[in-house]
């Protein structure tokens, strides 16, 4: 084999890497890698009250509360802790009524934000089952 050979080989091979490492951080950012992911959160809203809540496990009342929802009102396979410490969020819904609504991932809390209402009943479905059992 030629040191010409060899060379174009290389590169062939570094491009290809290149590329492959590309569209890992990709599939990353945007949220498209091994399924439908919610995981990455977008940019924060300016006025959002839910913005700066530390991310710490939750005692007392609110490990009551995260136990009894369990599960994530987004991604409702994804049981609370499974991705680190649940994010406790005050949701208001068009009753005006606020209430505590935890979620698996700062992706999931945006979602949860933009239609409250059906995270405010998924959590209540939640909740409902788990009281049935």
């Amino acid at each position: 084999m030629s040191l010409r050979t060899k060379i174009v080989g290389l590169f062939l091979l570094a491009g290809v890497a290149g590329g492959g490492i590309a569209a890992v951080q990709y599939a990353r950012n945007t949220g498209y890698g091994g399924g439908e992911s919610c995981c990455h959160a977008g940019p924060r809203a300016d006025g959002d009250p839910n913005a700066d809540r530390p991310l710490v496990e939750p005692e007392g009342d609110d490990k009551k509360l995260a136990d009894a929802q369990g599960y994530c009102p987004v991604m409702p396979d994804t049981k609370l802790g499974e991705m680190g410490p649940p994010i406790k969020l005050m949701v208001k819904g068009r009753d005006g009524r606020e209430e505590p609504v935890f979620v698996c991932c700062k992706g999931c809390k945006r979602k949860a934000l933009a239609d409250p209402d059906k995270s405010l009943a998924a959590v209540a479905e939640r909740k409902a089952a788990a009281a049935k059992k």
